[in-house]
């Protein structure tokens, strides 16, 4: 019976997850399907410079566009549709709900500043 009492902390925490949501959330933007969203979005989502080039009408800039405000609807939407550039991942919605979250709270500053200024 007094063994019992140890077991207690044990028994209590198993309803834990492995990993928060959060970090579920960030595991999958770094590294979904083998491609980073980051590589394109930024490591915040705010969107970088894939490549630059020049063709016979100048100077192209080839940009991944900001996603911190992206609604979890039209984030869906992206990636379980096909794009001229975005690769398809097959991600759930519960996994794009936990890259979108993850998004959501990382830029919680940002997000409130733009807000607020609008």
């Amino acid at each position: 019976m007094k063994y019992l009492w140890f077991l207690l902390p044990f028994l209590l925490s198993a309803n834990e997850d492995f990993i928060s949501h959060y970090e579920y959330g960030e595991m999958l933007y770094q590294q979904p399907r083998g491609v980073s969203c980051a590589e394109c979005h930024g490591k915040n989502g705010e969107g970088r410079i894939i490549v630059e080039f020049r063709d016979i009408h100048g100077k192209k800039v080839l940009r991944g566009p900001d996603i911190r405000k992206e609604t979890l609807a039209s984030m869906i939407n992206s990636v379980n549709n096909y794009h001229k550039i975005m690769p398809r991942y097959y991600l759930t919605d519960e996994e794009v709900k936990a890259i979108y979250d993850y998004l959501q709270k990382k830029n919680s500053t940002y997000l409130a500043e733009t807000n607020t200024t609008q």
